[in-house]
C-alpha cells in the first residue's frame, strides 16, 4: 500500500474516532463563553505554511494580544504535508486547537462530523457583516456558518519570464491558449533549457481535475454531493498528465513524486528551474521570494469557450466545537479579518482579503507580487463562470485518491483507462455515493 493510502486510512480512523468521542461528550458539556475565566485565557491557533507566513501571523497575533490583554494566543503551525493528519489526531484526542485554519473541503468534512462550532453561537464576538457574500457562502455547510474566508484565491499558471527568455521561447497568450499549447510550450522550454530545468514544474493537481471537468461543462461534485464528471474526462486527465511527463514537458515520475510535499523553496519554481507551474494564485509572493525572480500569473489553458476557473476561499478560520474559550477564539478570528492592523501585516498571504475595507486598507502596501495577485483576482472576478459546490463528507479523501492513482499512471502501473475506472470506483466509495 502506498504512503498516501496509509495516510488516508490513518486519517479516516482518527476522524471517525473523533466523531464518536464528540457524540459521547456533546450531551455532557457545552463550549464555554469564557464568562467564568479568571485572568487571561489562552487559546491555541493552528495554521500551515512556511517561515514567512509564520512570521507574519505571529506579528498579527502580537497586535491582537495588545488590543486584547486578557487573551493569550499560542501559535501552532507546521508544513502542509503533516498538518491535517496531526489535526485529525488532535480532534480524536479531544485536544483540537481553539482556532483551526482549514482549506478545501475540510470545513464541511469536520462540520458534518460535529467537530466545528456553528459560528452563529458567537456572533456577538465575531463580526461578519462586512464580508463579501460569496466569501460568506464559501464557509457555509448546509446553511450554517462554520468557516470564515481568509481571502480569495484562484487557480493560475505561475510563469517565470526569465526561464522563457533564457530558452528563447515566447510567453504564451493566455487569452486563447489550449492545453495542447501548454504541453507544447512546456516541452519546448525543457528542450532549450539546461538539464534539470523544465517547462512546467508539475504534471497535474487534483484541483486542476476540477477545472478540467468544468471546461467540459461538468464539475467535480454536484450540488447534491454526487460526482459530477464522467469517466472519459477522468481518463483524458490522466492521459494528459502522462503526456506531460513522457514528453519531458514536466519532470519524470520519480522527480514528480519526490517534489509532491516539497516546501515552497524546494519546488522547481522556487528554485528557478521551471518556466511554469500550475498552482493557486496566492503562491505567487512566496514563489517569487524563493526564486528571486519577477514571476507572472496567467489564466489556465483551455478557458475558452467554457471557463473552468472559479474564485475560491484560499483558507478558512474555524473554531473547534470543543473549545472552552469560544468567545476569545471568535474575537481572534474577527480581528484577523476585520482589523486594519492585521490586514496590513498579513496583506495577501492568505488570499486577497474578503472584506472590501481590508482590501482598500492594504492596496498601497502590497508588494509588486501582491498587486499582481490582487489584479488577477479582480480579472477572474469579472468572468462569468459556473457555480461551485463544496465537496461532500469524504471528499477530502478524493484528493489523495487522485494523487495516488496519478502516481501509478506516471510509473505506468496503470493505464489512463484503468486509472479512470479505479478513480471513479474509489471516489464513489469515499463519498458514500
Amino acid at each position: 500500500m502506498t504512503r498516501h493510502g496509509m495516510s488516508h486510512i490513518r486519517q479516516s480512523i482518527v476522524i471517525l474516532s473523533a466523531a464518536a468521542m464528540l457524540a459521547m461528550t456533546a450531551g455532557c458539556s457545552s463550549p464555554s463563553g469564557d464568562k467564568a475565566a479568571d485572568g487571561p485565557v489562552e487559546i491555541r491557533f493552528s495554521w500551515w505554511g512556511n517561515a514567512g507566513r509564520a512570521d507574519l501571523t505571529n506579528k498579527a497575533i502580537a497586535e491582537f494580544e495588545a488590543a486584547n490583554p486578557s487573551i493569550k494566543v499560542k501559535p501552532e503551525y507546521g508544513d502542509i504535508s503533516g498538518y491535517f493528519d496531526k489535526l485529525a489526531t488532535q480532534v480524536a484526542a479531544n485536544d483540537a486547537p481553539d482556532v483551526i485554519t482549514m482549506g478545501g473541503a475540510y470545513p464541511a468534512e469536520y462540520a458534518n462530523r460535529g467537530a466545528l462550532l456553528d459560528l452563529s453561537k458567537v456572533n456577538g464576538s465575531l463580526d461578519l457583516s462586512k464580508m463579501d457574500q460569496g466569501a460568506l457562502e464559501n464557509g457555509q455547510v448546509k446553511g450554517k456558518q462554520y468557516g470564515v474566508s481568509t481571502g480569495a484565491n484562484a487557480l493560475s499558471i505561475v510563469v517565470n519570464p526569465a526561464v522563457f527568455q533564457a530558452a528563447g521561447v515566447a510567453l504564451p497568450d493566455d487569452s486563447k491558449w489550449t492545453w495542447d499549447d501548454f504541453a507544447g510550450i512546456s516541452a519546448d522550454v525543457t528542450a532549450k533549457s539546461p538539464k534539470g530545468t523544465y517547462g512546467t514544474a508539475t504534471v497535474l493537481t487534483h484541483d486542476s481535475l476540477d477545472a478540467f471537468a468544468r471546461q467540459r461543462g461538468e464539475s467535480l461534485y454536484t450540488q447534491d454531493g454526487q460526482l459530477g464528471l464522467g469517466q472519459q474526462t477522468v481518463q483524458d486527465y490522466f492521459d494528459y498528465s502522462l503526456k506531460l511527463s513522457e514528453s519531458g514537458a514536466a519532470p519524470s515520475a520519480s522527480e514528480t513524486v519526490e517534489k509532491l510535499n516539497a516546501s515552497t523553496e524546494q519546488t522547481l519554481m522556487g528554485m528557478g528551474k521551471a518556466g511554469m507551474m500550475l498552482t493557486w494564485s496566492n503562491s505567487l509572493s512566496a514563489l517569487s521570494k524563493a526564486s528571486g525572480a519577477e514571476l507572472k500569473l496567467l489564466k489556465l489553458p483551455g478557458e475558452a469557450p467554457t471557463p473552468g476557473i472559479w474564485l475560491q476561499s484560499s483558507q478558512f478560520y474555524t473554531i473547534s466545537a470543543r473549545s472552552k474559550h469560544t468567545d476569545a477564539a471568535a474575537k481572534l478570528v474577527s480581528f484577523l479579518v476585520n482589523s486594519e492592523s492585521a490586514a496590513k501585516i498579513i496583506q495577501s498571504d492568505r488570499g486577497v482579503p474578503s472584506n472590501p475595507e481590508m482590501r482598500t486598507a492594504i492596496k498601497d502596501l502590497l508588494t509588486p507580487q501582491g498587486k499582481v495577485e490582487a489584479a488577477y483576482i479582480d480579472q477572474i472576478g469579472k468572468m462569468d463562470f459556473a457555480p461551485t459546490f463544496i465537496g461532500p463528507t469524504g471528499s477530502t479523501a478524493v484528493s489523495e485518491i487522485t494523487a495516488r492513482i496519478n502516481t501509478d499512471v506516471l510509473f505506468k502501473r496503470l493505464t489512463p483507462e484503468k486509472a479512470a475506472e479505479q478513480w471513479i470506483t474509489e471516489s464513489k466509495a469515499a463519498i458514500g455515493k
